[in-house]
Formats: C-alpha cells, structure tokens, sequence
C-alpha cells in the first residue's frame, strides 16, 4: 500500500510553494462563533505539533471558508489579523453558495481586510478559492445525498470573473485563484469551464465516505491516489492542491466505556483507522505538495457522531501519533 501511494506521488506535479496546514472553520463544533484569539491560538498550537517528517516545513499554512466574521454582515474575519500576528500563510476562501448578494458580501470583507491589514496581510495570503464543494453539492450525487445548497458551473466561472475584476488593482492582484470540489466534479463535462478557469484546483478527497467502492482502511490508500488522479487529468497540468482530506476517529463511548465510531460501507472511523491514513496519504503529501488537512479542531456542526480532529478544542495534545 505504501509502495503504491509513493509511486504515484512521485509521478504528480508538486506544487512549487509546498505548503502546510489545516482548514479553519470559522465557527466552533458546537456553533460558537471564532474570534481572533481563538485563530491565534489555534494557528500557533498548529506550528508547535510535531509530525510531518524532520525536513518537511511545519504546519504554518491555513485554509479559511469564508472571508467574513461569524456574526457579522461582511466585517472581515478575525483569522486574517491572527493570521497576520502569528506570520501564518493564507488559502482564504470566499464561500460561493449562498447566492450573489452573498458572495459579494465575501468580496467587500476580502478587501477591506486588505485594505485595514495593507501588505501584512497580503503578503501572507498564498491563494484565493472561489467557493467549496459548491459543484458537488450542485450535481446529481450532491442531490441525491442531500448535500445542501450549491452552485453551478457558470455561476463559479463567473464568481471567479467578479473577484479578478474587484481584485484589479489591488495588493491580491496578482494572487493565483482556485476552486475547491471533490473529483467527482471537477471530471464533470459541464464543470470543464470552471478548471479552465482557474490558476489552481483544489481537491477535497475523504475515502471514508467512497461507499460507492470498497473502501476500508486497507483500501484507503489506492482510493486517495486514483481519486488525484482524476482531478488531476482535468487540471491541463494546473497544480492541484490538496485541499483537504483526513480519516475520523470515534468520540463515542459503549456502556463499557470503550470508544467506537460509525461505519461507512466498510470504512470504520477510530484512532489506529485516523494514524494510519495519517501515516500512509499525510505523511508523503507534506512538504511535497499543498497540502491542508482536515482538521486541527472540529467545526463542522453537522459532524456529530465522527471528529476528524487532530486535536481537542481545549488542547494541543494530538489524539494519535503525528510522527512520520
């Protein structure tokens, strides 16, 4: 299996900045809304973690959903001044299902912030991602899974447009911009617009939840790399970043008092499960691709019987062995 997946890597394009990190939500999992101390301490613990390997860079990268403040109309996040203060590299995101009114919200956040923050912070931002999984959520198997509200192909394209004609001019003028989705958009006939579209594509690949193949831990591996792939054969040779990806632990006790998680097919969501895709799909990608991780803490509110965190809200103590 390790073999297999070094292989393949070995034959990718790697990305030139080889960046390393973690997504941030910008709500806790328990809906509480981030502010900037919790961006400082989560950016900072995120650099202290030890694992990815001696020579790989720390994990001093952060992967952002959205550009505006939870609780807020369109005030700017709070991790772009943390990120600024903890000299943390930035893939900001503009969420891009919510519809215009929405997105142009996103857009005047973005550069007031840039405004506020000047070069600080636009030195620090490393990419600019036009939306998440709002592909996905769009095509049919969004649909049919009941993935929530997306966006379509010509509406990304043009999202895409807008924020190049409001960044004209501008301290991100020339920042690369990217989309975020899983493969099984991007290989979409009618989504080809959007890969032509962008400097980058980001690819979102979890194959805890590829029930549609066998996927058990021992699968894991070959359904990560093949899954690149076909983002990959899109890209007409554009990087592909990894955007994000990771295995859940259970966070669940039995009347015994043993921790167990749910199945999905017949991947199993436990610790020795998570340190093992850690070691076999981490481990190789850090400091040879860009890569964020999913995640240091939890956020995902829908997410309440499986955590993919590497740590504890209250803690920097990893639940597994981070060592490569």
């Amino acid at each position: 299996m390790w073999s297999s997946a070094a292989s393949l890597l070995a034959l990718a394009p790697l990305a030139s900045a080889q960046l390393k990190g973690f997504n941030y939500g910008s709500t806790n999992n328990d809906g509480s809304c981030r502010g900037y101390a919790d961006f400082v301490r989560f950016f900072t613990e995120a650099k202290s973690l030890a694992g990815g390997g001696s020579t790989s860079p720390p994990f001093a990268a952060a992967r952002l959903y959205t550009s505006v403040q939870c609780g807020t109309a369109a005030d700017p996040i709070a991790a772009f001044r943390a990120a600024v203060d903890t000299d943390t590299a930035l893939l900001v995101g503009l969420w891009a299902s919510a519809g215009r009114a929405a997105y142009e919200r996103e857009l005047d956040a973005l550069l007031r912030g840039v405004r506020e923050l000047g070069a600080p912070l636009a030195d620090r931002v490393v990419g600019l991602a036009v939306g998440s999984e709002d592909l996905y959520r769009s095509s049919p198997q969004g649909v049919a899974n009941n993935a929530g509200a997306g966006a379509s192909g010509p509406e990304i394209e043009g999202y895409v447009g807008w924020l190049r004609d409001w960044a004209r001019g501008t301290l991100l003028e020339s920042k690369p911009v990217g989309h975020v989705d899983t493969w099984t958009a991007w290989v979409l006939p009618e989504n080809r617009g959007v890969a032509d579209s962008v400097d980058f594509l980001g690819h979102n690949s979890f194959p805890y939840f590829e029930t549609t193949r066998p996927n058990s831990i021992d699968q894991a591996a070959d359904n990560f790399w093949s899954a690149l792939a076909q983002t990959e054969s899109v890209s007409s040779g554009k990087e592909v970043w990894v955007t994000e990806t990771g295995w859940p632990h259970e966070i669940k006790l039995t009347p015994s008092g043993r921790k167990v998680g749910p199945n999905s097919g017949a991947a199993v969501a436990n610790l020795d499960n998570a340190q093992r895709y850690w070691h076999d799909i981490g481990c190789p990608l850090f400091g040879s691709r860009n890569t964020f991780w999913y995640t240091l803490k939890d956020a995902n509110t829908a997410q309440t019987d499986i955590s993919f965190a590497v740590t504890p809200l209250e803690n920097n103590t990893p639940y597994f062995d981070l060592r490569c």
